[in-house]
Parts: structure tokens; C-alpha cells; sequence
């Protein structure tokens, strides 16, 4: 058994091992999306390969759609050249449900993988091909927030910017360089409308794609690099747009105990490989079962009927308001809360938390009880339905190797949009009471106490990395006022607020000995 077009060939002993198959004609399809593509996705990583190709796949095997997708990696093309490639790109997506078991689907509809390297003639001739195509619909990232970068955090430009900005649309070496040339491409092609969707997990992902986008565009104008009009095409909505998405999937890197499932099953070549960047890809991914991608519904040149699969198509408030939803109440306060008090329980794995009655009591009351008054109801996704799924099905799923001390990391740089905003969600309303906050106070009184790297055992641990830990450090334990008064990493003034003194209270039972953090947590 192989993942490959002819190793698959062999039906019946693929769904006589429970494997899910392409239940369409690979070849016809690929004709199809060759001589009309409609979708190019930027980014050949895990969550593209779990979540867009797999719902694309389901819509071929429905009827829905007749073309499959094209995918470019624009940074480490050895993920193309030896993974996809060896496999015809079809691969194995094993989804790990919270009850134990697993499912397993062979994913087949990724019809052209490339590598987005202006070297590389065969492959950038073929994307220019595919950007003059009037049937693109859509081109979509999952880059990662730094991908869309022209500067690091010095100011400094990122590689071979500068050199792009001077050359104009002609062999660029930046990742936005390569895509702003074959916009530009597409834009000489009689000015063809297409959507720039960025998919990355980060806020008004698509005004961090169009900043750059823009900036390119502006440099080639007044530089005279490229095409007159170029610049005003960028801006103009109705020839091409930008829009916000919101996604939510957990795809961990492959594991080797999903390998040995897929090996004892009969695979063959499903051995990992590490590229020279250092990226970790196989012939298969593992992810969870749950997953969302709002998308706001601006496509100037038509799409295919994406809700169908599972997507959600909707206004740009709407996109920020589940977003919201997740990031400030539903999901990712109740992480950064089990983080904090799992590295001083003593916790490995975020999952294990959710079997200890004290920290399950807290997540809910925290979300149900704290967050959930302030959550604005985005009306696409019911905000308790959200937290129910994130509970009961999404944090205790044995299966996610997540960590608390992962969780951990960067927390100064979350506790003001996690928490901020419910605080401010309290002082807000006059049927609120912020007296009524016990957990969310909790969660900065155990964050104080994080820091001080000792755990309730009285034992030392280390501090996951954070770009202030050496700053706020030294404010605990015997200087915590100057740092509650910090708005920048609490959202508020916490004296200001009213919750200096819950905090401080609490800190201070916290710092009683050995079994204080449990007990506090007991008695709250």
C-alpha cells in the first residue's frame, strides 16, 4: 500500500483497513484544473493539507466541484520536491477524535504542487500561466503571520526585499515579491479580478496581506519598475480584494504513534523528512476533528460554493466578531488559563487538565460564567455551542500534544486581548458587576505566580520564552503594584479597573507554601 496514484488503485484493500478514498477521477480532474484553475494556495504545510484540500476533496467526491486544487510553496520547496512529488501529491489525513478513535481518509485533490522560485523556470513559468488563467478565482495563505513581512523587528528589510522593490516584477526572491510579480502578471493580463485570501491564524489577516501587497505596488510605481496603473488596480475592490478570514484548526506536527497506526495498516514510505530548513513534513498529517474558516464573502471574479463543505461565508464585522469570540472569551483565555496552572501543577499535557475537577470547574465558570456575558453573538456560530465543543470535545481530546509550558509561551504578549476585553466587556455595562470576576483575577494572581519559577511542590521549572520575562520578573513577589498598573499587558490599569486588589489577594494565598496553589484553587 502506497500513497501514490497507482498504490491506491487497489480499493478494496484500502477500505478493508477503514481508509476513506477519492471517489472521483484523479486524472480527469487534474486535466480539468490544469486548463481552468480556480484555487491556488500558498503554503503547502499541515493545516493546508488537513483542512482546504480535505474540504475540497469531499466536494469533488459529492459532485460539487470538477477541479481540484493547485498548491505553491513559496519557502522551503523541498516540502514539493520531496513530498509531494514522490507521492503524486496524495497524502493521508488522520483525524483524532476526542473519544480515541481515529478516522482515516486518503486525500487526493490537490491536482499540481510547485515550488514558488523565480530559479526554478519550469515551476515559475507555470505559476505565470496560472495567474494570466481568467478562471482563478481565488488565491489563499497559510504562510504564517511573519510570512507577510517586509521589515523584522529591527526595521530592517527582510532578504531580498529591497532588491525587489529596485528590479520590479521580474525573478523575485521575496515571498511577497513572488506574489506581487504574478499579481502584477495578472494585471498585464487585462487587468483580471481575483481574491487574496489570507487563511493564517492572526487578526485582520487580510489587512496584513494587502499592507504588503500595497507597499509593493507603491514602491513599482513610483520606482517605474512596473506597469503604469498597477497601483490602482491593487486598490480598486472590484478587480481585487483582500478579505478577513477567521480559521481554527489544531494540526500538530505528525506524530509517530499516528505513523505506527498507518504502518501497521500496510503503508509503505511514510517516513518523515526534515528539510534543510528545518521544517518536519510526511506523507501524512494528524489533526483535530473540529475546525472553523469564516471567510468574509468578497470574491471579484466568482467562487465555487465553499459553504457546502463546511465553510462559513459571511460580512467582514461578522469574521471580527467570531473572532473575537475565540481569541477574547470561547477558547484561548481558557488555554492561557490551564498553561499558567499547569506548569505549577506539575501538568505535561493540556488534555491531563481537563480530568482535574478544580481546573475543569475553573475552565467553565471562567468561560460560561465570566466570558460569556460580554461575548458579542456573531449569529453564524452560537457562542455556548463554541465553548461546549471547546470543553468537551476540543481540550480534552487525548490525542493533542499540546503542552501547558507551549501555552505558556509569550503570555504577556496575551493576557490584554485575552482578558482585557472581558474587563472592559464588565465596565461597559451597568447590569455587570466586575466584583463578580473571581476566575479571570485568578488567572493574573497565577501568572504572578508563574513567574517566580518555583512550583507548588516548591520545586524550580523553566519559564517558557516570553520578550518580557526578564521585566516582569522582577516585580515579583514584593512589587506587583507597578505591574498591575501596566495597561499594556493587562488591557486595563488593574487598580483603575478595581481588580488590583482581588489579584493581590490572591497572589498573596498563592505564596503561603508547598499546596497553596491547590488550595486556592479548591477553595475557589
Amino acid at each position: 500500500m502506497k500513497l501514490t496514484n497507482e498504490g491506491i488503485k487497489n480499493t478494496t484493500e484500502w477500505k478493508s483497513k477503514g481508509y476513506s478514498l477519492p471517489e472521483f477521477d484523479r486524472e480527469k480532474v487534474e486535466a480539468a484544473t490544469k486548463a481552468n484553475p480556480f484555487w491556488i494556495h500558498f503554503g503547502a504545510g499541515n493545516i493546508f493539507r488537513a483542512f482546504q484540500a480535505n474540504v475540497v476533496q469531499n466536494l469533488l467526491n459529492q459532485g460539487l466541484l470538477d477541479r481540484g486544487l493547485v498548491v505553491a510553496e513559496g519557502y522551503d520547496y523541498e516540502i514539493i520536491e520531496k513530498m509531494y512529488r514522490p507521492h503524486d501529491n496524495i497524502g493521508a489525513l488522520v483525524t483524532l477524535k476526542s473519544s480515541g478513535s481515529v478516522e482515516k481518509t486518503v486525500v487526493g485533490s490537490i491536482m499540481e504542487a510547485l515550488t514558488a522560485n523565480s530559479d526554478n523556470e519550469k515551476d515559475w513559468a507555470r505559476l505565470l500561466e496560472i495567474f494570466r488563467a481568467p478562471s482563478l478565482q481565488m488565491v489563499t495563505f497559510t504562510i504564517t503571520e511573519k510570512g507577510y513581512l517586509l521589515r523584522n523587528a529591527s526595521g530592517l528589510m527582510m532578504p531580498g526585499v529591497e532588491e525587489d522593490f529596485a528590479q520590479g516584477p521580474v525573478l523575485p526572491k521575496s515571498y511577497i515579491g513572488k506574489v506581487v510579480t504574478l499579481l502584477h502578471e495578472r494585471y498585464i493580463s487585462g487587468e483580471l479580478p481575483i481574491a487574496m485570501v489570507s487563511m493564517d491564524n492572526c487578526s485582520h489577516n487580510g489587512d496584513k496581506l494587502y499592507a504588503a501587497v500595497n507597499e509593493f505596488a507603491t514602491e513599482w510605481e513610483n520606482r517605474g519598475v512596473c506597469k503604469p496603473g498597477f497601483l490602482a488596480y491593487v486598490n480598486n475592490p472590484s478587480k481585487v480584494s483582500f478579505p478577513w478570514t477567521m480559521i481554527d484548526k489544531i494540526t500538530p506536527r505528525p506524530d509517530a504513534k499516528i505513523e505506527k497506526i498507518l504502518a501497521d495498516d500496510g503503508i509503505e514510505e511514510l517516513e518523515p523528512v526534515i528539510t534543510s530548513k528545518k521544517t518536519y513534513v510526511a506523507p501524512f498529517v494528524n489533526a483535530e476533528e473540529c475546525q472553523y474558516l469564516v471567510i468574509e464573502d468578497s470574491f471579484p471574479n466568482g467562487r465555487p460554493e465553499l459553504e457546502k463543505g463546511g465553510l462559513y461565508f459571511t460580512d467582514r464585522a461578522t469574521v471580527d466578531k467570531v473572532e473575537k469570540m475565540k481569541v477574547c472569551t470561547c477558547l484561548n483565555p481558557l488555554h492561557t488559563f490551564l498553561a499558567v496552572s499547569g506548569c505549577l501543577l506539575g501538568y505535561t499535557l493540556i488534555a491531563d487538565e481537563m480530568k482535574d475537577e478544580d481546573l475543569l470547574r475553573l475552565v467553565k465558570r471562567l468561560g460560561y460564567e465570566e466570558g460569556l456575558p460580554v461575548v458579542v453573538d456573531p449569529g453564524i456560530i452560537k457562542p455556548r455551542d463554541f465553548i461546549d465543543e471547546v470543553v468537551n470535545v476540543r481540550i480534552p481530546n487525548p490525542f493533542m500534544p499540546d503542552t501547558p509550558q507551549r501555552i505558556a509561551c509569550d503570555t504577556s504578549q496575551k493576557l490584554s486581548i485575552r482578558f482585557g476585553e472581558t474587563i472592559k466587556g464588565y465596565l461597559g455595562r451597568p447590569d455587570l458587576s466586575i466584583e463578580n470576576l473571581k476566575v479571570l483575577p485568578l488567572v493574573f494572581a497565577l501568572w504572578l505566580r508563574y513567574l517566580m519559577a518555583i512550583d507548588d511542590n516548591g520545586n524550580p521549572f523553566e519559564l517558557s520564552p516570553d520578550p518580557l520575562l526578564e521585566d516582569v520578573k522582577k516585580y515579583v513577589p514584593d512589587q506587583i503594584d507597578e505591574l498591575l498598573h501596566r495597561k499594556e499587558i493587562f488591557g486595563v490599569d488593574l487598580f483603575e479597573a478595581g481588580l488590583a486588589g482581588k489579584v493581590k489577594e490572591y497572589f498573596a494565598e498563592l505564596n503561603k507554601g508547598k499546596g497553596s496553589v491547590r488550595k486556592l484553587l479548591k477553595e475557589i
